[in-house]
């Protein structure tokens, strides 16, 4: 059930949001709803999906399979920048 709630805030943050969630195709609410909603979300339940460089990253190093340990990898380095 949907229920009217009433904010005050600086006027040029709320034209900044406006702006923001125009451009992201979204309502005002729906934003302001998604926020609390993580907020409020227990940590125990909570899933994070990565954002961001680590989004993009996600998963590009699936299936390689990594040869040896830290030892050889530290010998490895030492080798280069010796």
């Amino acid at each position: 059930m949907d229920t009217k709630l009433t904010l005050k805030l600086d006027r040029a943050v709320i034209e900044r949001t406006k702006q923001y969630a125009e451009q992201r195709g979204v309502s005002l609410s729906e934003m302001v709803e998604a926020y609390f909603a993580g907020l409020t979300r227990s940590e125990n339940t909570a899933r994070r999906e990565p954002t961001g460089i680590v989004a993009e990253l996600a998963g590009i190093a699936r299936g390689v399979q990594i040869d040896g340990s830290a030892e050889s990898y530290a010998d490895y380095l030492a080798a280069k920048y010796a």
